[in-house]
């Protein structure tokens, strides 16, 4: 076994308000455990550079040139950690007392277990839901029906969100976030990286079900608590991230759900994923006016 218990990993961009917060919060919490901290910045022009260096040897820091995305930053990190486990944590995280240890615990008494989830919760202490089911077809269509919207607890129509969970007990999963993802060496060395070819969104996604398919169990463990502000990057080009959020589920549905008559509902399904995201984007910016420009907006229309 490797001497270094776990290694985390962070992937930043413009991270400058909590990165500290986050390494001080793992540095504080991670008593005897051997901790090696592994954080790839993909070329913030803000001072998240500046602050990592200030910790010197505290952790291992990989500088891009360019902004490389997710799935590549993370194998940057994933290739030269050395942890008998991986975490791999947003940087806009904050890790509470003993959740290290408690996740490592319970990866070591269930041998079963390739992949966990803690529980996130917001800066205010609400539970944020942090699990969904594998998209497919038919969960699709309850998300762009507005199905899962009416009925959002419904065990059919707010399946893929998990709606009817109320992320208080531990139990076996599909696809927690990655904001947090706890992993088992074995793991990563039999399936290997994150698919690059998902720049930000669903590469979480698709190396949960290449670990299922490998015959891993994924579980959700509440016992570990993480304290997570959902979208701080992302939210910085929100149009983009909208982009790019229906784009991995489209590189998704391609890889795993495209043979056959699928191809078809492929098509259909990139059709209203292109409606939703063009709604999207106009709620994004309606939002964005004043209530005077609204106004005016509306009386025109």
């Amino acid at each position: 076994m490797n001497q270094i218990d776990i290694s985390v990993i962070i992937v930043t961009w413009n991270s400058e308000k909590w990165i500290k917060r986050c390494i001080d919060s793992i540095l504080a919490t991670s008593g005897d455990l051997k901790i090696e901290i592994i954080v790839v910045d993909n070329f913030s022009q803000d001072k998240t550079v500046d602050i990592l260096n200030a910790y010197d040897s505290k952790k291992n820091l990989i500088k891009n040139t360019s902004n490389l995305g997710y799935a590549k930053g993370c194998n940057r990190g994933l290739k030269i950690a050395q942890g008998n486990y991986t975490l791999l944590l947003n940087p806009d995280t904050e890790i509470t007392e003993n959740s290290l240890k408690k996740m490592l615990d319970f990866m070591e008494v269930n041998p079963v277990a390739g992949a966990l989830g803690p529980q996130l919760l917001d800066f205010q202490g609400q539970i944020q839901p942090s699990c969904r089911k594998f998209p497919n077809y038919k969960l699709l269509l309850w998300e762009l029906s507005g199905l899962s919207r009416l009925c959002p607890k419904s065990k059919i129509f707010g399946a893929w969100k998990m709606g009817d969970f109320d992320f208080k007990s531990t139990r076996e999963v599909e696809q927690p976030m990655g904001s947090a993802l706890f992993l088992r060496k074995e793991v990563i060395d039999q399936i290997g990286f994150m698919d690059e070819r998902f720049f930000l969104f669903y590469n979480d996604v698709d190396f949960c079900f290449r670990t299922k398919q490998a015959g891993w169990k994924i579980y959700f463990y509440p016992e570990a608590r993480i304290f997570h502000s959902k979208g701080a990057s992302t939210s910085q080009v929100k149009v983009k991230m909208i982009i790019l959020s229906h784009w991995g589920h489209f590189l998704y549905l391609k890889k795993y759900h495209s043979s056959g008559l699928r191809g078809i509902l492929l098509l259909l399904f990139v059709l209203g994923l292109f409606f939703t995201s063009v709604l999207r984007i106009t709620f994004h910016f309606l939002k964005k006016l004043s209530p005077t420009k609204k106004r005016v907006l509306f009386n025109f229309l």
